[in-house]
């Protein structure tokens, strides 16, 4: 009776105590959704303004409105971030650069926001670049600064950092998760098939570690980021690329002080010292300015708001931007994720709109199913034969990615854009055997055929039904090879020397000619409107899948529930890790996918 009483009231505690975290977890999300949607009343931008980069929103690749949730449990909270295109971004940067009210620029991450990745943070860099040709100047301050943060931070005239700060600068890496240890330890059975030399998405399942092959491309992708970086930094800095080096491969940088003496920084202060300085520079010279002044700061999303396009009358002609974001799935779109029925409805319908003119293709996929791929490229071939079709990539365009990218009759990318990829792979496991021994589970069955089970679970393929996989295989990838040799103009020959599943950065793609030039967003809406013959008269529409904000929003809370999102915990690397996983293992049949995705912190 005493053990039923203790189990009882343990029980009972348990239900007490999960029913007051939930209810006040609930609390916390409904007060934040409530602060998310709350309209609040626009910012006035003064005389004598500052345009402020503080990274409340992320800065993402579409058009949305959907804010993006962050739970910190230690504080018992639940923030909201919203986000801000782009586009958005680039269009209010240039309005500033021109607008009287604004006088300077200051970059200073507050947060929770974030840039989506190393691309999308070279095209806000070069957005800063134009905006500093104007003249006016741009101040960074933070309190510590990320590898990347800094190569954005670069661009600007004065940069500082507290006195009791930090820069990580020591090069950036890449690491691979293997699982072929533990797969042999659970004993379970991989079934692998690939065609590609580099197409090493299934290697962490089949190996220990990196193949010669996989070594090579992913060392070659490092060093074309890491020297684009370098490259950047010391055309802002006047520091040459060697000993910026030098300073990473001997962790130079370990004070602050010692970052200022290198010229990384002009000065180790604090931000109200800062702060000063920017409204005596504002003010201008012989102007008194009193102590502690602060300037009048605006936010980039409060201000980018009150962008619209000045148009003395609305253009009929209209550059259409589609955005194909996302792996690559059969079916609708979702959140993080590309169908191929919503963007086929999506080009069949500015393919018949006839006042687009012509239409720009976003890619910011790392790829998914081949069968997806090839529905989608048939749309764009068909539109591609009515109008001019232009493709931006952004953080990556590759496999999948690429094929989708292939028919267009001009791509741009970034240096730092991760593209190519061409190959495909199978991937199924077997867990029959590992259920038997280790837990003793086993399976019967009947068939009306010899076949009818293959992919099973439950048991291992066999030779016909390997040769049957690996044919498909190979037809996709003939396939393939042949849509990029028809679009860029090449032999069948010649792309397989390139493909073979191979990896490449933007500033390389181009040598080989995977791309045509490197360019933003906005590159290609120019030359979009060029090629159409409409470049002084025309309009940008952006087409994007309608979404429920409500459920968008809640589907990504539950998707990934986190405490600060910058710098990124390790157990957020977790979750990402499990979730690409999740994906690979999630989507039937043949895929063309890269191997990984690269995040610069």
């Amino acid at each position: 009776m005493n053990k039923f009483f203790k189990t009882f009231l343990a029980a009972l505690l348990a239900f007490v105590v999960g029913g007051v975290v939930l209810v006040l977890l609930s609390g916390m999300i409904i007060a934040g959704i409530g602060a998310a949607f709350t309209t609040s009343t626009p910012t006035v931008v003064g005389e004598n303004s500052v345009l402020k980069i503080n990274f409340t929103e992320n800065i993402v690749d579409g058009p949305s409105g959907v804010p993006t949730p962050s739970i910190d449990p230690l504080n018992m909270s639940v923030s909201f971030s919203s986000a801000l295109s782009m586009r958005k971004v680039e269009e209010a940067l240039e309005s500033a650069a021109t607008d009287p009210k604004i006088k300077a620029l200051y970059i200073n991450y507050e947060g929770p926001g974030d840039v989506s990745g190393t691309a999308m943070m070279e095209e806000l860099r070069a957005a800063l670049v134009n905006f500093r040709a104007s003249g006016k100047p741009i101040f960074a301050y933070n309190k510590s600064y990320t590898t990347a943060l800094y190569w954005l931070s670069s661009v600007a005239d004065k940069i500082y950092i507290n006195p009791e700060g930090m820069i990580e600068w020591h090069g950036i890496s890449s690491q691979i998760v293997f699982y072929k240890g533990l797969i042999d330890k659970l004993g379970v059975n991989m079934e692998i098939l690939r065609h590609g030399t580099f197409k090493s998405a299934v290697e962490p399942y089949m190996d220990t570690k990196m193949s010669p092959a996989n070594r090579l491309q992913t060392q070659t992708m490092v060093n074309t980021i890491w020297e684009a970086m370098l490259s950047d930094i010391s055309a802002s800095r006047g520091i040459e690329q060697e000993l910026l080096q030098e300073y990473a491969d001997n962790l130079t940088l370990a004070l602050p002080q010692v970052a200022v003496e290198k010229g990384f920084f002009d000065a180790a202060i604090h931000e109200d010292e800062v702060m000063q300085i920017i409204a005596e520079t504002i003010a201008g010279e012989g102007v008194e300015v009193e102590a502690d002044a602060k300037p009048d700061m605006v936010s980039l999303g409060d201000y980018s708001a009150q962008v619209v396009p000045n148009y003395k009358r609305m253009p009929t002609n209209k550059v259409a931007v589609l955005y194909a974001s996302g792996q690559i799935i059969d079916g609708t779109s979702s959140q993080g994720s590309l169908g191929d029925v919503t963007l086929v409805e999506q080009l069949s319908k500015v393919r018949e709109d006839k006042n687009v003119k012509a239409v720009v293709l976003r890619v910011n996929s790392p790829g998914g199913s081949a069968l997806a791929s090839e529905i989608m490229w048939r749309e764009i071939e068909r539109l591609r034969a009515e109008k001019p079709v232009i493709v931006s990539m952004g953080d990556y365009a590759a496999s999948g990615g690429y094929y989708i990218s292939a028919p267009a009759d001009v791509i741009l990318a970034n240096r730092t854009t991760l593209t190519g990829s061409i190959g495909v792979f199978g991937l199924m496991f077997n867990a029959g055997e590992a259920l038997e021994k280790k837990v003793g589970v086993t399976f019967d069955g009947v068939s009306s055929a010899d076949h009818a089970d293959i992919g099973s679970l439950y048991r291992p393929m066999s030779s016909t039904e390997r040769a049957y996989m690996m044919k498909q295989i190979e037809r996709t990838y003939s396939t393939f090879i042949g849509h990029v040799a028809d679009g860029r103009n090449m032999t069948i020959e010649e792309v397989d020397a390139i493909g073979q599943g191979r990896v490449w950065c933007g500033a390389d793609a181009q040598e080989i000619g995977l791309v045509d030039g490197m360019g933003t967003l906005s590159d290609a809406i120019a030359l979009a409107a060029d090629r159409a013959g409409v470049a002084d008269d025309y309009r940008v529409v952006e087409i994007a899948p309608e979404e429920d904000a409500l459920m968008a929003m809640l589907s990504t809370f539950m998707a990934k529930v986190k405490g600060t999102p910058a710098p990124q915990t390790q157990l957020d690397q977790l979750f990402d890790e499990y979730n690409h996983v999740l994906q690979m293992l999630s989507t039937e049949g043949v895929q063309a996918r890269m191997p990984y995705t690269i995040e610069i912190r």
